[in-house]
């Protein structure tokens, strides 16, 4: 079980299973949506996450057609994605967890549309889209 939040703690979480395809994504939108050179993400199954409280401060922003990104409507933390084509999963932003994660980042994605200032200085495997298998 792993629990976790917003900046301002108006939304909490909690994620029942295992996080799969935990990776760091360096495409534009990510940088964007983060604000950062890049975002963590992690798969869960979708009915493993719970909002145990403040949903009603989530709000939805649709990124992409069936592509949208929930985050809190007070701080702005961004909590988690979800895509219409794939209704069994959500992409949860692995920053908002409190909880020791037991799994680890696995790929580099997007890697060739990292920030020009940035440098990636570890061994995991990078590549120019999504890691094979997905």
């Amino acid at each position: 079980m792993y629990e976790g939040g917003c900046l301002c703690g108006a939304v909490r979480f909690e994620i029942a299973g295992p996080i799969r395809n935990i990776v760091y994504c360096h495409c534009s939108r990510c940088r964007k949506a983060q604000g950062s050179a890049f975002a963590t993400n992690g798969i869960v199954a979708a009915g493993d996450l719970a909002i145990t409280s403040g949903a009603d401060e989530l709000t939805v922003y649709e990124s992409m057609p069936g592509k949208t990104k929930h985050f809190c409507r007070v701080c702005g933390s961004p909590i988690a994605s979800k895509n219409a084509a794939d209704p069994e999963s959500v992409r949860v932003r692995i920053g908002t967890i409190d909880s020791v994660i037991a799994e680890r980042p696995i790929a580099h994605i997007f890697a060739t549309s990292k920030a020009e200032w940035e440098q990636i200085c570890d061994d995991l495997p990078q590549y120019p889209s999504y890691e094979p298998g997905r």
